[in-house]
């Protein structure tokens, strides 16, 4: 049985799958989860950013947004009985989700996979894809629909 669940968000449409996903494992087996925000440039609009200051406002509206996702998931995923923590953490996403689970000690990490075009997955990686190669644990990877 999973004891401890890794849940990797962002803000994507996505994201709400895979947390619902993620949070009916967890009544199930009775797991606490935790959900992570890793802050990435990829995720950021950089369109008509013209110097630094606009790029760290940019980032800061990036990083209120992720921890407001964050603290709202908590508390649905609180007020149905499972215990959960959230962290958001700056770095390329695949190797931080990985890091993250092997130093939380996750049993299960549920993330999405988002299709993409095959040129800019080639180029770009997919997150998934690195997650399953190189994670401590077992994934579950969620498909859209």
């Amino acid at each position: 049985m999973f004891q401890r669940i890794l849940v990797a968000l962002d803000n994507s449409e996505m994201s709400q799958h895979v947390f619902e996903e993620a949070l009916s494992i967890a009544k199930v087996t009775h797991a606490h989860l935790m959900l992570l925000h890793v802050l990435s440039d990829l995720e950021i609009d950089h369109t008509n950013v013209k110097n630094l200051d606009q790029h760290l406002d940019r980032w800061e509206e990036h990083r209120k947004k992720g921890l407001e996702l964050l603290q709202t998931r908590q508390n649905i995923a609180t007020y149905t009985g499972v215990d959960t923590g959230f962290t958001q953490i700056p770095g390329p996403a695949p190797s931080t989700i990985c890091k993250l689970a092997k130093s939380w000690k996750a049993d299960l990490i549920v993330v999405g996979h988002q299709r993409k075009p095959p040129l800019e997955e080639l180029v770009l990686g997919s997150v998934s894809n690195y997650v399953m190669h190189y994670a401590p644990c077992s994934v579950l990877i969620i498909q859209p629909t």
